[in-house]
């Protein structure tokens, strides 16, 4: 008996690999996950370049925020690397969920210091809802996690 349940564990297992492996998303979906993805990937590129190379802009509205320029310089290496994660196909997931973490904090933050909630304290979300939206129109194993709906 364990081993006919073993095969069909094992079986199970083997299927929705190459399930979710080869069923690649509509051509419509690839493309419009793939151009989200650009939107998204300039859109944070800028975030962290503004970040690393200390850009007046970023470190006075980091000050605002209650950060340092050196805090604001760690904030711009912790996006960046959440930036390649999220670009490279294999660990997009991880990189979605980075910057889950990583938005969760800005919203927390501006929150803190008492921002205006929709143009502030919940474009966190917007941006989240972005790379999320992208990545299941892209990876074949977001659809497959989350459902077609």
């Amino acid at each position: 008996m364990s081993a006919t349940l073993l095969r069909s564990v094992s079986y199970d297992i083997a299927r929705s690999k190459t399930s979710t492996t080869t069923s690649r998303p509509p051509r419509r979906a690839l493309i419009t996950g793939r151009i989200l993805t650009g939107i998204v990937a300039l859109l944070l590129t800028l975030d962290a370049g503004i970040k690393l190379v200390r850009a007046k802009a970023a470190v006075e509205g980091s000050a605002q925020l209650g950060f340092t320029p050196d805090q604001v310089f760690v904030i711009g290496v912790i996006a960046a690397v959440c930036l390649v994660v999220y670009l490279i196909p294999r660990t997009a997931p991880l990189g979605a969920v980075l910057w889950t973490g990583y938005f969760g904090g800005a919203i927390v933050t501006h929150f803190r210091v008492g921002d205006p909630l929709l143009t502030h304290v919940l474009f966190p979300i917007y941006v989240s809802a972005l790379i999320w939206g992208a990545l299941y129109l892209r990876d074949p194993r977001v659809r497959a996690v989350l459902g077609k709906r």
